[in-house]
């Protein structure tokens, strides 16, 4: 095999001492993928590690990568992503994503967890009631897209308006005003995880045009699509990257 130093050392950083099995039944792929993975994508683009390790978490969950998941999030544990913030993904793709997806996610990040000894439930990160959810997601959804909102509301027919208002109350207001992540890193998964679960490039946009508005710029997203490459295929990536330039021309 002629794995690359490069890739070696940053495939240890986040897994040392591994002991790979598909090093031994499946050599030549590994030798072309760790390349490509480890050193290609890694050496490209401006995201830190803890960064691109929450990206590809939310990903992964997306795409219901399980098994990957798994070595990933020892991956992000070792390189200092924080028990807070790894459940923070998991939750976060609960509205996006759909329990009935995210179900299995939940209990084997719980697994891992206590296995390094973390002690669950970890603290509350909660910072919503009943009484003021829908008023605090509403306001966090005007932060982060504008009068696009009131506009999605006017626009609503009567038979659907509950819907954006479980957006407001539901998604934003049970999920993204949580603390633990902040905005910026929020809808940087939201991101990752849209364009992973394929089909939803309107959605996609809309959540570009959030990132800009946020702070994350069109270098950045470039950089989450580039580093999501190896794990999600090019079809997913050449959409998200259509529906880049679509948003933001070069």
């Amino acid at each position: 095999m002629n794995i690359n130093d490069v890739a070696t050392k940053n495939h240890e950083e986040l897994f040392p001492n591994h002991k790979s099995t598909l090093k031994v039944t499946d050599p030549e792929l590994i030798e072309v993928f760790d390349n490509f993975a480890f050193d290609e994508v890694i050496s490209h683009g401006n995201l830190d590690t803890r960064t691109r390790l929450m990206v590809l978490l939310g990903s992964m969950i997306a795409g219901q990568a399980l098994g990957e998941y798994k070595m990933m999030l020892g991956g992000a544990l070792n390189i200092g992503v924080t028990p807070v913030e790894v459940k923070e993904i998991v939750y976060q793709a609960i509205p996006y994503v759909g329990m009935a997806k995210v179900f299995d996610f939940i209990h084997a990040t719980n697994e891992i967890l206590v296995s390094r000894g973390i002690k669950l439930p970890l603290d509350g990160q909660s910072t919503t009631t009943p009484e003021i959810r829908f008023e605090k997601g509403l306001e966090v959804q005007k932060a982060i897209f504008g009068d696009t909102i009131d506009k999605m509301y006017k626009a609503s027919p009567a038979n659907q308006i509950h819907i954006q208002e479980y957006l407001s109350a539901n998604c934003f207001g049970d999920y993204i005003t949580r603390n633990g992540l902040n905005i910026k890193a929020r809808e940087l998964l939201t991101f990752s995880m849209l364009l992973s679960l394929g089909g939803c490039e309107p959605q996609l946009k809309g959540h570009i045009q959030g990132n800009l508005n946020v702070g994350n710029d069109k270098e950045t997203l470039l950089g989450v699509i580039t580093q999501l490459l190896p794990y999600v295929g090019y079809p997913r990536s050449l959409n998200a990257i259509r529906c880049l330039n679509e948003v933001i021309p070069e």
